[in-house]
């Protein structure tokens, strides 16, 4: 279990590892903590964020940014995918994102994104297993403090064994 599954599993049952987590993402992803992106539950299978209407998250018409609503979704999805990935055989890297926006946010949005074992095992590990690289398009959906549905996000994660990482070309 690496550092980040351990924090991710002490913030299952503690406010205060709860903060601590979100404080040391801020630090480590130094892009998100103007946004204030904040992890607000996280259980075996679920973790869930939030995003709240403020000044640096708003749009020219005083919605949620279309782009923060994007990097909303592929946070969430990351942060679960890296939640059982073991960084030392996989890294995983963002290959592309795909938006359709359904309603203007005006409140605090939250984003949901839940990773089974079965799915998980089924999904991920036994293609990485024969192949040692996959590409995984995961969907995730906001949703505002009244329910309405804000997006929805198609992310696709490329997930590949470090042996196979090439850093130079050719």
């Amino acid at each position: 279990m690496n550092k980040l599954q351990h924090q991710l599993l002490k913030a299952r049952s503690s406010a205060w590892n709860l903060w601590l987590l979100n404080f040391g993402l801020w630090r480590m992803v130094p892009f998100n903590r103007p946004h204030r992106l904040r992890i607000i539950a996280v259980d075996a299978e679920t973790i869930t964020i939030q995003a709240k209407n403020i000044r640096p998250n708003r749009n020219h018409i005083g919605g949620i940014h279309a782009c923060l609503l994007a990097t909303a979704c592929e946070y969430v999805s990351g942060l679960s995918l890296l939640a059982r990935l073991d960084p030392k055989q996989y890294r995983i890297i963002l290959k592309s994102i795909g938006m359709t926006y359904h309603y203007q946010a005006k409140t605090d949005i939250s984003v949901r994104f839940t990773v089974t074992d079965e799915w998980f095992e089924k999904e991920v590990i036994q293609p990485l297993r024969s192949s040692g690289k996959i590409f995984k398009e995961v969907s995730v959906d906001a949703f505002d403090t009244e329910g309405n549905h804000i997006c929805t996000g198609k992310i696709n994660w490329q997930i590949k064994s470090w042996e196979q990482v090439k850093t130079k070309p050719g």
